[in-house]
């Protein structure tokens, strides 16, 4: 069962992951002119957009729901954080490559084509709910009806049994 005390860690990690998301979201185009420095950035950025998948999936594995079976309900319940996470992850390593190889080179020229203006805008929208959904999911899996026993759980149990 995940008690208060670890809860509240595992949130404040997952919000100070969001958080270096975000900020790199927002200020990585001010160093666009040292693309080692972006390079580094980026791919802690990945790497951070995958650790949140890795605790979103570790917390639905600890649950009471999961552990009895009902996968299918957890999946249910929590399929859009799943797909929108692997949707951003995609695009941001999609956008982090194209500014990259365009940029390498010639960090000092303002290179922007249409494509790359799509894709930014795309990944950009897209994080804008993968923050929403990522957030509203930390905050569900702390209901305690996810880690014991209760009449809504075997309810359920008894419909899948059907």
């Amino acid at each position: 069962m995940l008690q208060t005390r670890n809860y509240c860690l595992v949130l404040l990690i997952q919000m100070m992951l969001l958080a270096y998301d975000l900020f790199v979201n927002s200020f990585s185009e001010l160093l666009r002119g040292a693309p080692v420095n972006q390079l580094v950035l980026f791919i802690i950025q990945d790497i951070v957009i995958l650790f949140n998948v890795i605790i979103i999936l570790l917390m639905m594995f600890n649950t009471y729901v999961f552990q009895v079976g009902l996968v299918s309900l957890l999946l249910k319940r929590f399929r859009a954080v799943l797909i929108v996470s692997a949707l951003y992850l995609t695009l941001s390593i999609s956008l982090h490559c194209w500014v990259l190889n365009l940029r390498w080179i010639e960090s000092d020229i303002f290179i922007w084509t249409d494509g790359l203006q799509a894709l930014f805008v795309f990944q950009r929208t897209v994080a804008v709910f993968y923050y929403y959904f990522y957030k509203r999911t930390s905050e569900l899996m702390g209901d305690p009806r996810l880690y014991q026993d209760s009449r809504w759980l075997r309810d359920a149990f008894a419909r899948a049994r059907q």
